[in-house]
């Protein structure tokens, strides 16, 4: 098998709202461990799913400039609400590739036994384009239920994540998907992930709950490879996964536009 040991050529930026996007970094460098990570949290203006999509846009359009400038070759929003607000618009001003965020609402739809599955997001997620579409070819088959995570965000970037407060938090929005039925829950914000004990907690072992960085990642890999940022292959990459864990001590500098020390909070967690 290829040492990943020589994967050292390409840096990743990765931006979101806060420090949620950790969830999708925490997937990445499972797979590519030996790569340069610089992470932006805009904290500053964390969350987004309750802003214009026309600000979240111009953001992710100054961070992106942020990022280039500090030598990023590929960038990952990690952020739902910004990829649907920016992705397609960040694509055609930028010639670098930009790797986005989707609710994974297929696996859930392929895998559901009631006919219905949850989708958990914020606002902005919701009511946008790319989530609406996505969601259209699945919803004729069987029931989509929606919930937005309130006070969410604000609880993992104060690092609340288990106790009374937290539980009660999360039970609020979940308990109107377990009452129609979903057994399979889709996580559409980066943030939930690290709820994600609490979450099983109130829902028990038979509700699915799914997470789509994973996915992310390995897509990362792919676009990568294909634009040559790797000198491996696809195959050799992932397959090095279970050999190679979170290391110790990965490359990466955090950024904030707010307080540096709520995104430094949940990094020591992963």
């Amino acid at each position: 098998m290829t040492n990943l040991n020589i994967l050292k050529m390409a840096t990743i930026g990765i931006f979101d709202s806060g420090s949620g996007g950790l969830s999708v970094y925490r997937e990445i460098v499972k797979l590519l461990p030996d790569q340069k990570y610089i992470y932006y949290s805009d904290n500053a203006n964390c969350p987004y799913g309750e802003k214009e999509s026309d600000f979240v846009c111009r953001r992710s359009h100054e961070i992106t400039d942020f990022l280039l400038g500090k030598g990023a070759d590929i960038i990952v929003i990690a952020c739902n609400t910004a990829t649907g607000a920016s992705i397609a618009s960040l694509r055609k001003d930028y010639s670098n590739k930009f790797i986005g965020m989707e609710p994974a609402v297929k696996p859930a739809a392929l895998a559901t036994n009631t006919g219905v599955i949850g989708v958990l997001a914020t606002a902005g997620t919701l009511s946008g384009a790319k989530y609406l579409l996505n969601k259209e070819k699945y919803e004729d088959n069987i029931r989509i239920v929606e919930s937005i995570g309130k006070g969410w965000v604000e609880l993992v970037e104060n690092g609340n994540l288990t106790g009374p407060e937290a539980e009660a938090t999360v039970r609020a929005s979940l308990l109107p998907l377990m009452d129609a039925g979903a057994d399979n829950i889709v996580l559409g914000c980066t943030h939930y992930p690290f709820l994600r004990e609490t979450i099983q907690k109130i829902t028990g072992p038979d509700i699915r709950i799914i997470d789509p960085a994973p996915a992310v990642a390995r897509q990362l890999v792919k676009v990568m490879i294909k634009e040559g940022l790797l000198p491996d292959t696809e195959e050799a990459v992932l397959e090095g996964k279970s050999n190679v864990g979170t290391p110790k001590n990965p490359d990466i500098q955090l950024i904030s536009s707010g307080d540096i020390q709520a995104l430094e909070r949940i990094f020591k967690i992963i």
